[in-house]
Formats: C-alpha cells, sequence, structure tokens
C-alpha cells in the first residue's frame, strides 16, 4: 500500500487496516521514516482516542531512521454498517533542534504559527475481516436434500444418523408386529383345532357307546371319525 510524504516525514501506509474480529483486540503499524537532515519530532492524533492505543505517540525521528508507531484497536462489540469506519488518525510533525529527546517534546511545538512549518498528514481506518462467511444451507435443507439423494441412490448417507435410526426402530417395529400377528393367528388355530378335537372325541364316545348297544362293531362313519381325529392331531403336533 502507497504512503505519505511531507516536507519532513515518510509515512507507510496511507490507510490503517486493522483485522475485524468482534471482542477482540487488533493492531496494525505504521513507519515514519525522516528524510531530513536534521531531526523531526511527531505527534500521533486520533478522533477516536478512547478507541485506540498509540505506542509511541510522540517522538523524535533522527536524520535518516524510521520509527516504527504501533496502534492498537480495542475490542468490538458490534460490527459498523457495512464494515466501514468513521474514524481517521492524524501525524504532525515539525523540525526539532539536534539531539532533542521524547522528553523535549510538548503541545506548543506543534501550533501553527507564521513562519513555523507544521507538517499534518492523515490516515482513514480500515477494517478487513478475518473470516469471509460462506453460505451454507440450514439444517433442515440440508438433511432433506441428503436424504432425498441417499433414497435416490439407494444408500445410506453417515451426515444422517438421526434418519438412519429412525428407520431401524420402524422397520424393527414393523417386524416385531407382524411376529405377534403370526403368533395369535397360530394360537388362534391351536385353540380351534383343540376344541375341535374335544368335539371329535365326545362324537368318538358316543359311537363307540352306540356299538357297544348293537353288537360291538365298528360302522364306516367310526372309522372315518377316528381318521380325520388322527390327522387333526397330527396337524396341531406339527403346527406348534
Amino acid at each position: 500500500m502507497s504512503g505519505g510524504s511531507g516536507s519532513f516525514l515518510e509515512i507507510q501506509p496511507s490507510e490503517l487496516a486493522f483485522p475485524f474480529e468482534l471482542m477482540k483486540q487488533s493492531s496494525c503499524s505504521m513507519q515514519l521514516t525522516n528524510k531530513t537532515d536534521h531531526y523531526v519530532a511527531f505527534k500521533v492524533k486520533t478522533t477516536n482516542p478512547k478507541q485506540y492505543c498509540v505506542r509511541p505517540n510522540i517522538g523524535v525521528v533522527l536524520p535518516g531512521s524510521t520509527c516504527d508507531v504501533t496502534v492498537t484497536m480495542q475490542a468490538q462489540k458490534e460490527s459498523p454498517p457495512d464494515m466501514q469506519c468513521k474514524d481517521k488518525f492524524l501525524v504532525q510533525s515539525v523540525a526539532a533542534e539536534n539531539g532533542a529527546t521524547t522528553q523535549d517534546i510538548n503541545a506548543a511545538m506543534f501550533n501553527k504559527e507564521p513562519g513555523k512549518v507544521v507538517d499534518e498528514f492523515k490516515l482513514r481506518v480500515v477494517y478487513v475481516p478475518t473470516t469471509t462467511p460462506s453460505p451454507i444451507p440450514e439444517d433442515s435443507e440440508l438433511g432433506s436434500s441428503a436424504h432425498s439423494f441417499a433414497q435416490e441412490n439407494g444408500i445410506s448417507h453417515p451426515a444422517l444418523p438421526q434418519t438412519v435410526s429412525r428407520s431401524s426402530a420402524e422397520t424393527a417395529k414393523e417386524k416385531s408386529s407382524e411376529a405377534t400377528s403370526v403368533i395369535s393367528k397360530l394360537t388362534e388355530e391351536k385353540m380351534s383345532a383343540i376344541q375341535q378335537n374335544q368335539k371329535l372325541r365326545q362324537e368318538l364316545e358316543l359311537l363307540r357307546k352306540e356299538s357297544s348297544k348293537n353288537g360291538g362293531g365298528f360302522s364306516i362313519t367310526f372309522l372315518v371319525i377316528v381318521g380325520l381325529l388322527g390327522i387333526i392331531v397330527g396337524y396341531i403336533l406339527k403346527r406348534t
């Protein structure tokens, strides 16, 4: 970034760019280079002194040498509109006596008077975002699209544990319901067969009694009933 130049100092950069992140301090620096052959005193001022800490904010730069000035911005609680900052800095510089030190600097040195040169260089403040937000779909949209993709391709997606778990639970529930239905049906068939068996036994006893009265022979009806009874008993044993 290009800098600025006055009669006494070369100032780099021409604007102060602060990395901006909420609730965190940030710093940047500028270099003041004395391009003369005599001592130069400087003073740094800002339109928002509570927001910034400047070190050093005053000093003396020897001929041909450079002074680094660090500006620290206090942590911000909220972002400014459109990340635009209206704060500005002003660097004033004047010729000083050879051998002058920081202790020799006073406010009167920078007063503008006839025949006295006071250089002034203004710097604006720029915020630089530390991260660039990327468009991320909402959780519901992401889950829905991923689930649709998995269904269309016949695969299960590892990013959808809740969906997979829910499907497994529903499948287990359906299987349990089917098993319960089959058991209930078999139980009903068993009870019906037992009842038929008991009924046939009763009829068999009646036939036996009638047979005894008629001379002890077995009729064709009796033999048929006995055969049916054997088939039913065999069916019951097989199903259970």
